[in-house]
């Protein structure tokens, strides 16, 4: 951030409040782009009752991080956000980036940011968690709220994004005029980074203590971020949720860290291009909205998503790994028990359930049927179901012993296995408004005390984590002493079990795990 020419980083941003006021919503902040003013995070009627610091709780939403992408600015890498008159009230949420699943309420002038601080004055210097969403989210989602995470003392923000052909369209005439192309989501991500590291200062916040988070593909930009020279020194810690996997597994293709090389980017993106009957950027950029999301591959998730240029992305997923990353730092990730395939609301016969294994795991198939046998249709599933699971398992805990070898920092490595009331089981995103601390916010949902201590043990794990990159140590826990959770050791090849029990578990035998970690790299013999 510039002012006048001069770079702000690290100076800190004025406010226009005394160290000592009791609460900083009700205060004017000044920011290089201009005033700004938040709300309260609660009132008498709406706080939680379990939320003790409810009144300290400040949010500030829509404060835009860069300009339009609209326009001219239409698949350019961020620009910066322009300044505003008077006294910005930061009461609403900005508008949701376009793509094919958003609903009501997009617009391309959608970057912006919103923070959730309990700091009582400008000079708390709190942790941050910096929070990026899923495929197809938007950072107003109520499983996004940031109170939970602020009533443990963490400053909480979330941000917009651009995801689908807005944020990943690769054109050579695109690269032709800035030099690269593609990854225009994940020049989002990097500048909002830079965003919080230039002001949260301003919220109370300790611009040299940011944890990136995220979950799905979320944690794909987590990676990407932590994978970013760019980024260097602004981060202290990741929380990657259900999204980091070996670089031989076949299933990365569709997973939140995976990307494409450009040959296969160039493809997709003129395929999209032409089923517009676009002949140039200038085409596609005088084109409305609407349309730009009919092309061909527009909710393709697979299709359209980061790209290996060498450019915002310097390296393959391999070579970054087994070099080290440019922010070595700790990272806490995971699974979940019912997620990357597993339906339980699906039987297989005997039958079904060997075709399966057999059409996809190919050589090693007879070894896992051998080692998962069934002679009914409840065996059948639950053995379909166990392979998976510890395939996947295997999957995060490799990449985990692969990051162990190049990094100096520690990795925690979970699987969440809590079935959240009207839920088919631990399936993927379920741990999100446990670990953000906001179930209050899930008003369809009916919740027990047991979720509620659930969620208090979880989320206290994640703020520990934010404060002191370690899920052990930073007072989150109000209710006795959380269960330890040690950093990942690849020889012990087990995984530290969130929902119950609260503690260390095999993931899969060593016998499979060979056999998984053989099959990945028969399966995909050029790694990502």
């Amino acid at each position: 951030m510039r002012i006048n020419g001069r770079s702000t980083r690290g100076l800190g941003i004025l406010t226009l409040l005394a160290p000592g006021s009791a609460t900083l919503y009700d205060q004017t902040i000044q920011l290089p782009q201009g005033k700004v003013q938040g709300a309260a995070a609660f009132n008498e009627s709406s706080a939680p009752s379990y939320i003790i610091n409810w009144k300290d709780i400040s949010v500030w939403k829509g404060i835009p991080y860069a300009a339009t992408t609209g326009g001219e600015n239409r698949w350019k890498p961020p620009q910066s956000a322009p300044s505003w008159n008077g006294t910005l009230k930061a009461t609403a949420f900005g508008a949701s980036c376009p793509s094919s699943f958003a609903g009501d309420g997009v617009s391309e002038d959608c970057l912006s940011i919103n923070i959730w601080s309990p700091a009582t004055s400008t000079d708390a210097k709190l942790p941050v968690m910096l929070w990026s969403y899923a495929a197809g989210g938007e950072s107003s989602q109520s499983t996004y709220d940031g109170a939970g995470m602020a009533a443990k003392d963490v400053i909480f923000v979330s941000y917009n994004y651009r995801t689908g052909p807005l944020g990943w369209l690769t054109l050579h005439e695109l690269a032709e005029e800035s030099g690269a192309t593609g990854n225009y989501g994940l020049l989002d991500q990097i500048e909002a980074l830079k965003w919080v590291y230039d002001n949260i200062a301003a919220f109370g916040g300790d611009p040299e203590s940011i944890t990136v988070a995220g979950q799905s593909f979320g944690s794909g930009a987590v990676y990407h971020m932590v994978n970013s020279p760019r980024t260097k020194g602004m981060i202290k810690g990741a929380i990657a949720e259900s999204g980091l996997k070996d670089p031989y597994d076949p299933d990365l293709w569709g997973y939140g860290s995976d990307y494409r090389n450009m040959t296969w980017a160039y493809a997709f993106s003129k395929t999209y291009a032409e089923s517009l009957n676009a002949t140039s950027v200038a085409d596609l950029r005088s084109m409305d909205l609407e349309t730009v999301l009919s092309g061909t591959g527009a909710s393709d998730f697979v299709g359209f998503d980061p790209v290996l240029n060498y450019h915002s992305m310097p390296n393959k997923y391999i070579v970054s790994l087994d070099e080290g990353a440019p922010n070595d730092v700790p990272i806490l990730v995971g699974n979940n028990k019912d997620e990357n395939g597993i339906d339980l609301s699906t039987t297989y016969t005997v039958a079904e359930y060997r075709s399966e294994i057999n059409s996809t795991y190919g050589p090693y198939a007879a070894e896992l049927l051998a080692l998962h046998p069934a002679e009914n249709t409840t065996q059948a599933t639950t053995a379909y179901n166990s392979i998976l699971r510890a395939g996947y398992c295997t999957s995060t805990w490799s990449w985990a012993k692969r990051w162990n070898q190049s990094s100096t920092e520690p990795v925690y490595y979970y699987l969440w296995t809590y079935s959240p009331p009207g839920s088919d089981g631990a399936t993927h995103g379920s741990e999100v408004s446990y670990a953000l601390n906001n179930l209050y916010a899930q008003t369809t949902t009916s919740y027990t005390d047991a979720d509620y201590e659930v969620a208090n043990i979880m989320s206290s794990y994640w703020a520990n984590f934010v404060k002191t990159q370690n899920p052990n140590k930073g007072g989150s826990y109000n209710n006795g002493t959380l269960p330890y959770w040690g950093p990942n050791v690849p020889s012990e090849q087990t995984m530290f079990e969130l929902g119950s029990l609260w503690k260390d578990i095999p993931f899969a035998s060593a016998k499979e795990i060979q056999l998984y970690l053989e099959y990945f790299k028969y399966a995909t013999p050029s790694p990502y």
